[in-house]
């Protein structure tokens, strides 16, 4: 092609460009608007996303067995120092699960779910230091005298003086460790800096091992070279499962959908389906007050307090702290002050939908 006729081509385009932005302007401007559009409720879209129909189930069923077949080889793998990092398209939520309910049996397991929107990591430290400090004393590992050194109690110490517990006190047996299976350990409640090097800290301890799921694209971007090989020690494994994200998706919002009553019941239904009894039987207690005083601002802290520790539910005021930072890190509980300025706690549900919480953790 000549120089004169590219140098034609490239008139025509660009003329017939600034012609149709010319032509698109003086054209009538569209008075539709966002707000105009019809919402979804968001129960109604979530259940119809529920009943889609699964395809190919047989050939899923396949390649989850293929991974069950390999459940000894990543406990070696565990025992060999390696933390376990799961990929792929698809939940592996099941899947994990699974494998610590099937082939972890001889360990303590401790679970994080990275898919709630916060996590309060304090609290999981404190149970692996309370763990490991009672394997222990089941190996006599402790003395009389250094078990009188290690009396405070663990809520009361820092994070840091927590994962020096768990780093410098070490098992009998070397194949012993306590388990960390963490949900998308990229998921928003463990995605800032701070949370990951503080996953990274306790997943170098002797004694711990993390079996940890990733989905987000750039979830290698939290890891520096240090945390990936030094730290987490991962050992990567591609186990696509293309199973739904149900319970993930549940904390995150749909786009064009408006959210309900009905939606809160269920993610605070889950919520304190992850915790501890005690804890819940906590939480029954200030609803039942909320319940049976709908014109109080909630209820003082301290008449929470006399009534836990009547029912045996808390042994001291610290440990009832820990369960409301857990409520309130999940925005369970909330803090306001009555006409004598005192604080007290509240539930910032409605009673309709408080009961049915109370229903549905009672069963």
């Amino acid at each position: 092609m000549e120089q004169h006729d590219i140098e034609e081509d490239e008139f025509g385009f660009s003329r017939n460009y600034f012609l149709a932005k010319e032509l698109g302007n003086s054209g009538k401007k569209s008075g539709h608007k966002l707000a105009d559009i019809d919402v979804v409720d968001e129960e109604e879209l979530r259940e119809a996303l529920a009943n889609i129909e699964q395809k190919h189930e047989k050939e899923i069923d396949e390649l989850i067995k293929t991974y069950k077949s390999s459940y000894q080889e990543w406990v070696c793998e565990l025992r060999c120092g390696f933390g376990l990092l799961m990929y792929g398209f698809g939940s592996k939520r099941t899947l994990l699960e699974d494998f610590a309910s099937t082939a972890l049996t001889e360990y303590s397991v401790v679970v994080i779910n990275g898919y709630l929107q916060s996590i309060n990591l304090k609290q999981v430290v404190i149970t692996l230091a309370e763990l490991l400090c009672d394997q222990l004393k089941a190996q006599q590992k402790f003395t009389s005298g250094s078990l009188h050194k290690h009396q405070q109690p663990f809520d009361t110490r820092s994070m840091d003086d927590l994962i020096a517990f768990l780093d410098q006190h070490h098992l009998e047996d070397s194949d012993s460790f306590i388990c960390v299976l963490v949900h998308n350990i990229d998921g928003p409640g463990l995605r800032d800096p701070d949370t990951q090097q503080y996953l990274a800290r306790i997943a170098a301890c002797s004694n711990i091992r993390v079996v940890a799921s990733i989905d987000h694209v750039n979830a290698l971007l939290l890891w520096d070279k240090k945390m990936v090989h030094t730290q987490f020690n991962w050992y990567w494994h591609h186990v696509p499962t293309f199973a739904p994200y149900k319970v993930e998706g549940m904390f995150l919002p749909l786009i064009l959908a408006q959210g309900g009553s009905s939606q809160n019941v269920k993610t605070a239904s889950i919520v304190l389906q992850s915790l501890t009894p005690n804890a819940q039987s906590v939480f029954t207690v200030l609803a039942e007050h909320q319940l049976a005083n709908p014109d109080e601002e909630g209820m003082p802290v301290n008449n929470l307090y006399a009534t836990c520790r009547e029912r045996f539910l808390v042994s001291s005021q610290i440990t009832l702290n820990s369960h409301l930072t857990e409520f309130k890190d999940h925005d369970l509980v909330k803090t306001r002050r009555d006409t004598e300025g005192q604080d007290c706690l509240y539930i910032p549900i409605p009673n309709e939908a408080l009961e049915k919480i109370i229903k549905d953790t009672s069963q």
